[in-house]
């Protein structure tokens, strides 16, 4: 069916004109290439032409024929004034058809639908969906956005870098999204105490991977002293397109429960609490990351009862403190209208373990790996002892470093970080989300994991700081991680070519440690 070039004159939307209220499912900016003007604003590489395709009219084209050369980065770019719809989370589609587009040398390249776009706070920024290459018919491309309160310049591209191949591109749409930014209510007076799931003065430890190790769990709580561990119930973290059978699933899900059994009965021996974690669920994540049940059901399914199961077999256990629903929910694609995005699928989980397990608390995490800006989108749920969990990593660049580059530039913290000088009070701007949602519906926050790769120069100082501010604020948490991989280990030095636990404590152990020594058993 041919498209009406009516639409293409939404293009308009987008050089200044806020048409009707930016309400969900706005659309922003709609563009089908049928009429002339709307591909006039358009600008175009050699290698671009305009096609008429039967069933979708005009379509943009990108062909960049194999040679013996580097593939030419072709495409066509769209200058676009955002800065009416600041602060909006807002969701970007396109239809696609690819013929023989090759592998990029980089993931990042391939077929090329992205925003790029410079912000005062943020610095020049490119938004994209995963690398795609190879050939495929027309299918929907997707990835969302929430745009900064002080977005500036910005231009929408379309095309191919760094592959040869033919790529074919209609109906570009930029809708807004169905969760947007919420401003909490000031904080309460004189609130209640706030229901944290246990009666000690805090609960403080590690997360801890992945096979059942008794000395590990003894030298963990009673020469070390913590009193909460969280669990991963885990695999294939990170792998692509696995966790797909449900039967097979299910019976790994069995065994790494029996092997949970064990690991409670151990925290029971040495003082600990757990949290149980269900690092993976069914189905897993896409390629650019996204978990597979916020887009198919099947798997959504699986998720509720995974979850009944677990209910059932811990229901009254003292060892488990909480279970943890989903770890680091991330959704970088819209959800279907008729789907559960990552909050509702929670509550549906929540409400099936609370018809079993009226007692146990349940953990909510947020969405975009369950960093601290996702307070930004969420309220609290109506759901009895409930607790919110955040993830502390940020600034990455500092985290993370020459852990997926290794050529990367080396940062100190305190210090210059890219290009903001970081200390204790940008960590605490950074969980300032976390800290307004906490006082504004008075609920306790527990931090699941936080960490600095350990050679990062200045990481127990991060540390430090870190804890500092949650024992400020009141929050239960866990470092990552305890006897996991050394890249996070406590036990190891600085020296990112020395694989062997250090001789001495190091200053991060002692660290953790010292808060330990103040924790009480339950």
């Amino acid at each position: 069916m041919n498209k009406s070039p009516f639409l293409s004159i939404l293009f308009a939307a987008l050089t200044g004109a806020l048409f009707g209220e930016t309400c969900p499912g706005t659309i922003l900016y709609q563009n089908t290439f049928d009429a002339p003007d709307a591909r006039a604003a358009w600008l175009t590489a050699k290698q671009v032409s305009w096609e008429s395709v039967d069933g979708h009219g005009t379509v943009l084209t990108v062909s960049s024929p194999a040679t013996n050369t580097k593939p030419p980065t072709a495409t066509a770019r769209l200058k676009l004034n955002l800065t009416p719809y600041r602060g909006l989370h807002v969701d970007f589609f396109c239809l696609a058809k690819a013929e023989n587009v090759s592998k990029p040398s980089q993931h990042w390249n391939g077929i090329k639908f992205m925003l790029h776009y410079t912000s005062p706070s943020e610095g020049e920024q490119w938004k994209a969906m995963p690398a795609r290459f190879g050939s495929f018919g027309w299918q929907q491309l997707a990835y969302q956005l929430t745009l900064p309160d002080d977005i500036g310049e910005a231009e929408l591209t379309l095309g191919l870098q760094d592959s040869f191949g033919r790529v074919s591109f209609d109906d570009v749409k930029i809708v807004v999204d169905r969760r947007q930014k919420i401003v909490p209510p000031p904080p309460m007076r004189n609130p209640p105490p706030a229901y944290k799931g246990h009666a000690l003065p805090r609960l403080r430890g590690a997360m801890i991977c992945c096979e059942y190790n008794d000395t590990n769990l003894r030298t963990f709580g009673q020469e070390w002293g913590a009193n909460l561990i969280r669990w991963q119930i885990t695999r294939s973290w990170g792998v692509t397109g696995a966790n797909r059978d449900l039967a097979e699933y299910g019976c790994w899900l069995d065994g790494r429960l029996a092997e949970l059994d064990k690991v409670l009965a151990a925290c029971t021996r040495y003082g600990m609490m757990a949290v149980v974690d269900l690092h993976t669920p069914a189905g897993g994540r896409y390629e650019d990351k996204s978990l597979a049940m916020f887009y198919e059901k099947t798997y959504a399914d699986a998720f509720v009862r995974a979850w009944e199961k677990i209910a059932r077999r811990y229901k009254g256990n003292p060892a488990v403190w909480a279970y943890d629903l989903v770890n680091e929910p991330t959704q970088n694609a819209p959800v279907p209208p008729d789907r559960e995005d990552y909050w509702d699928l929670q509550i549906r989980a929540a409400h099936a373990v609370r018809r079993i397990d009226p007692d146990t608390p349940i953990l909510f995490e947020v969405d975009q790996w369950d960093g601290p800006d996702g307070f930004r989108f969420v309220k609290p749920v109506d759901i009895p002892r409930v607790i919110y969990q955040v993830h502390m990593y940020q600034p990455g660049t500092f985290t993370h470093q020459k852990v997926f580059s290794p050529d990367a530039p080396e940062y100190r913290y305190p210090g210059l970080i890219g290009k903001e000088q970081v200390d204790k009070e940008t960590l605490r701007k950074i969980l300032q989300p976390v800290r307004d949602f906490q006082l504004a519906y008075n609920v306790s926050i527990y931090v699941g994991e936080f960490s600095a790769i350990r050679w990062a120069p200045g990481a127990c100082d991060y540390l430090r700081d870190c804890i500092d501010i949650f024992e400020e604020y009141g929050w239960d948490w866990t470092y990552h991680a305890f006897r996991e991989w050394d890249g996070w280990s406590v036990e190891h030095t600085a020296d990112k070519t020395n694989p062997a636990p250090s001789a001495t404590p190091t200053d991060r152990q002692q660290l953790l440690r010292g808060w330990f020594a103040k924790n009480k058993k339950p």
